[in-house]
């Protein structure tokens, strides 16, 4: 599984105004619902009851809220860079700018793994952070995601 077949350009995101962890979640299930057809309502739900399982900021500035949803067929990301960092309860306390949002099928056991081991695979890269950080062109964020994408395939 590549970012490339997780997140599209038109799930990427610059410069997302939020100013709390629900706030950022909020504007996700928004545009989640755009892109998935599911009411934003479920969408939020579905990532508010996974936060209260233990936060999905994973440290580092970097969450990956994400859960199953009903209603859905495929594995849906959407990348999203804060225009400022967030409290999200991460184990470091660093604020969270960058967030990617995972929403399975009910029905997705091991896709919605591999999925999220590929994300944090992909996020844990630092100098690839860094790149994201210093981006506000939604295309150039794209293209910094799923650059590994394009070496394995040359």
């Amino acid at each position: 599984m590549e970012i490339s077949d997780l997140i599209k350009p038109h799930t990427v995101f610059a410069d997302v105004k939020a100013t709390s962890k629900k706030q950022a979640l909020q504007e996700l299930a928004r545009r989640a619902a755009t892109i998935t057809g599911r009411p934003e309502r479920e969408i939020l739900d579905v990532l508010i009851e996974r936060e209260r399982l233990g936060t999905t900021g994973i440290g580092k500035g970097i969450a990956i809220p994400h859960g199953k949803l009903r209603g859905i067929d495929q594995v849906y990301g959407i990348f999203a860079k804060l225009s400022t960092g967030v409290d999200f309860d991460s184990m470091d306390n660093l604020p969270v700018d960058l967030l990617f949002l995972l929403l399975a099928p009910d029905s997705a056991g091991a896709d919605h793994l591999k999925a999220l081991a590929r994300v944090s695979r992909t996020l844990r890269d630092k100098g690839r952070c860094e790149k994201l950080r210093g981006s506000r062109d939604t295309d150039a964020l794209y293209a910094i995601l799923t650059e590994e994408d394009a070496q394995s395939a040359a």
